[in-house]
């Protein structure tokens, strides 16, 4: 569904509706995949760092997205997973050591002596993680229009699918 919406809906919008439809794409951890959490994490990074480059890491994230896949990163370390996270924050044009610093953990406790210290975007992360519970999202993809799931809308619609529903439901 991302590269249907990166390649075909964005521009219908832009070109058909663009005072009337904003496209907002909520991030939605999958934890029964471990990796997802970092790469998710990755995004909150990007997006402290340059909301307007979000859009295009995600579309580098996604090209290498079976690199994160749970085979391939179990037997890896957490902080270089991000490294290899921020390389491609840094393929888009960000700056590889402030995305990597953003989600590295560091191997010592706090000045408070905690040591479940979690990294500059585990806040962002926690607020990303209540709003899809608000909503109820557990299953990706979930489109949701005017704050409201919709169901009818599924990851194997067509460019020809999305302006159909479009100009039957943007007024």
């Amino acid at each position: 569904m991302f590269d249907t919406v990166y390649t075909g809906v964005y521009p219908i919008m832009e070109s058909k509706y663009q005072d009337k439809l904003q496209i907002i794409f909520r991030q939605q951890i999958q934890p029964w995949h471990p990796s997802s959490t970092l790469v998710h994490e990755a995004g909150a990074a990007v997006l402290q760092t340059d909301s307007e480059k979000f859009w295009k890491f995600s579309k580098a994230l996604f090209e290498k997205q079976t690199e994160f896949f749970d085979v391939n990163v179990v037997h890896e370390e957490r902080n270089k997973t991000y490294r290899r996270l921020a390389k491609i924050a840094g393929s888009v044009g960000l700056d590889e050591e402030t995305i990597y610093s953003k989600l590295e953990v560091g191997d010592k406790p706090d000045k408070d002596g905690n040591t479940n210290i979690g990294n500059q975007v585990t806040n962002d992360i926690k607020l990303m993680v209540k709003a899809n519970r608000l909503t109820g999202v557990h299953v990706t993809p979930t489109v949701l229009f005017n704050g409201v799931v919709e169901g009818g809308i599924s990851s194997s619609f067509s460019k020809d699918d999305w302006e159909q529903w479009l100009d039957k439901n943007i007024v």
